[in-house]
Parts: structure tokens; C-alpha cells; sequence
């Protein structure tokens, strides 16, 4: 390994600490990131689970235990970009910047720490699964755990390059705030993507997220031990045809890279 190369790996890994290291220390918010998705489960699934149709071992708290991973994700994961406006405001990003390191090193650093982060937050999701009838063997809370991987770094990087792109923090702030609820709502994360009108069909299909859920939800019920309903499962379809779950996962894992490669053009030029 060349000096060069090392010097660039301790400073990714040194702005990957300064993330966890607020992680860690803020408890706090840790536990109030989390009380929504968990009230959710327990009383939105458990009111609606008698009003929509069930399988052997699936209702809707079934159906929406992927839709709450993937909203528990979201929400650091676009903080990340957040964390960057805060940067740039206290100058501390233009004291990073100055560095003897590319500032793409930096910006990728702290992506990573944000896609931890938020991968820590769904791993804490994942206990409550014997509530919402999902198999809880390691097998597949360890499928599910490396999905949400997927998910944290594709989301993250998308932040990223809005905190990258929008140099205002209240111009960030508001588009974060107009986009967040949309992301959520049309993914399919919180009713069934079959039975739409055909303008949120097209919505929910070139929603990135669409395919976090399915791929989450349909890991899930290939586990569950019968038929689950068709009707309340049913995920995005192209033309008909249902991408499998690699295809998913690999479609948000080439847009993470691609959004993460433009996030580090861009900072490379304004920084």
C-alpha cells in the first residue's frame, strides 16, 4: 500500500469516526428516531390487520414491517446530508476541506458513516419482527440486514448530493421536508401497490424506494410458512413482469453509486 493511498483510508476512516462517535453519544435522539415506526407497528398494524385480508402467518403488520425498516432508515440516512449543511455553516467543512487529502476521500467518508448510521437504526428495528409475525431466525434477520445495508448507502447518497447541490441550509431543509413524506408514502411501504389508479402506479414504480420495500417484503414472505395474499403483497411491476430481489438490490445499489459519483463531482468543484 502506497502512502498516498494510506493517507487517504485514515481520513476516510477518521470522518467515519466523528460520525459514529455523535451517533453513539446522542441516545437520545437514538431512541426518539425510533418511537414512530414502533407506534406504527403496534397501533396502526394491529387496527388495520382485522380490515385487510390475511394469510397463514401474514397480516398487515407483516406487510408493513418492510415499509417501517426502510422509513427507519430514511430518516438518518438523509440526515447525513443535513449533518453536512451544519458543516459548511459552522465552517468546520471548509477546515476539512483544506486537508492534504482529495476531498472526494471526505465526502465519501462521511456517506459511509451516514449509511452506517442508518443501518444501525434498522438493525434496532429488527427485534420487533416477532411482533409483526416475520421469522426471526438469524438466517433471515441477517438477509434483512444486509438489504437495509443497500438501502442506507443508495438513500445516503442521495442526501448527500442534495446537501452537495443546495448551498442554502433553508432551501435544503425545505426540500428535505417536501420530499421525505413522498419517498414513504409512495413506495408502497404503507398500503398495497395493487388496485392504484394508473398515475401512482407510474409514481410508485419510479420510486427508488418502491424497491427497497419489495425487495425487504418479498425476502420475508418467502420465509413465511403459507401463501400470503397476492392482493395485499403485490409489489412494482415493469410491463407486467416483477423484477426478482437481486435485481432490485442491484438497481438501488448502481443508483447509490451513481447519485455517490456525482455527490463527489460536484464537491470536488465547490466543496
Amino acid at each position: 500500500m502506497t502512502a498516498a493511498l494510506a493517507d487517504e483510508l485514515a481520513a476516510l476512516r477518521v470522518v467515519w469516526q466523528r460520525d459514529m462517535l455523535h451517533y453513539t453519544r446522542d441516545r437520545l435522539k437514538i431512541v426518539v428516531t425510533l418511537i414512530q415506526p414502533v407506534l406504527t407497528l403496534l397501533v396502526l398494524g394491529a387496527g388495520l390487520s382485522a380490515l385487510l385480508p390475511s394469510g397463514p402467518g401474514a397480516d398487515y403488520r407483516t406487510f408493513l414491517f418492510p415499509g417501517l425498516l426502510v422509513m427507519a432508515v430514511q430518516a438518518p440516512a438523509l440526515s447525513a446530508g443535513a449533518s453536512l449543511v451544519a458543516d459548511r455553516q459552522a465552517g468546520f467543512l471548509r477546515e476539512m476541506v483544506v486537508a492534504p487529502v482529495r476531498r472526494e476521500t471526505l465526502l465519501v467518508g462521511r456517506c459511509l458513516g451516514g449509511a452506517t448510521i442508518a443501518g444501525c437504526q434498522g438493525a434496532l428495528m429488527l427485534p420487533l419482527a416477532a411482533l409483526a409475525g416475520v421469522p426471526h431466525d438469524p438466517a433471515t434477520l441477517a438477509l434483512l440486514l444486509g438489504e437495509l445495508a443497500v438501502v442506507a448507502l443508495a438513500v445516503t447518497a442521495l442526501g448527500t448530493l442534495l446537501a452537495v447541490c443546495i448551498q442554502r441550509a433553508e432551501s435544503f431543509y425545505a426540500l428535505m421536508s417536501m420530499i421525505v413524506t413522498p419517498l414513504a408514502f409512495l413506495s408502497g411501504a404503507m398500503f398495497p401497490v395493487s388496485g392504484l389508479p394508473p398515475w401512482l402506479t407510474w409514481a410508485v414504480t419510479a420510486n427508488p424506494l418502491s424497491y427497497a420495500v419489495d425487495a425487504l417484503r418479498r425476502t420475508i414472505t418467502a420465509r413465511l410458512p403459507g401463501p400470503v395474499p397476492e392482493r395485499l403483497f403485490a409489489g412494482p411491476r415493469w410491463g407486467g413482469w416483477q423484477p426478482p430481489v437481486a435485481v432490485e438490490l442491484a438497481l438501488l445499489a448502481g443508483s447509490g453509486a451513481v447519485l455517490l459519483l456525482w455527490a463527489a463531482r460536484r464537491f470536488r468543484r465547490t466543496g
